[in-house]
């Protein structure tokens, strides 16, 4: 008797607009690819890629992590997204430019760096 073709589990997303969130920290970069709900894809970051201490804060590092991100999610057929960009790091410009350098038509970036209404409270005041 033959035996039946299994099929696997998963199949493969198709996606052709998409987001990228970038999260520039001043000691990583973490890249995130989603669909247009929100829906993760596929993400990498400067850690992920073996770079430790000091060189994961890079924007050589984010660089890479970005063209680790977009060259998985180009697989799936992406070919245009919004860019959402948040912190202060090294790693914001350096993943935009890779971005572009991959081909990807970037629609729109948007700062979503978290601002602090008041901030925190301030030290006592100082007595000599």
């Amino acid at each position: 008797m033959a035996k039946k073709k299994r099929k696997s589990g998963r199949k493969k997303r198709k996606i052709s607009t998409g987001q990228v969130h970038v999260q520039a920290t001043f000691n990583n970069t973490i890249i995130t690819v989603t669909d247009n709900q929100g829906n993760t894809v596929c993400w990498s970051s400067s850690g992920s890629l073996g770079f430790d201490g000091s060189r994961r804060s890079t924007s050589f590092a984010a660089r890479l992590a970005t063209n680790e991100a977009i060259k998985t999610a180009m697989g799936m057929g992406l070919r245009e997204v919004e860019a959402f960009i948040k912190g202060p790091g090294p790693g914001r410009e350096a993943s935009l430019r890779a971005m572009e350098a991959m081909g990807l038509k970037i629609l729109a970036i948007t700062d979503v760096t978290p601002v602090p209404h008041n901030g925190c409270r301030p030290p006592k005041k100082r007595r000599i």
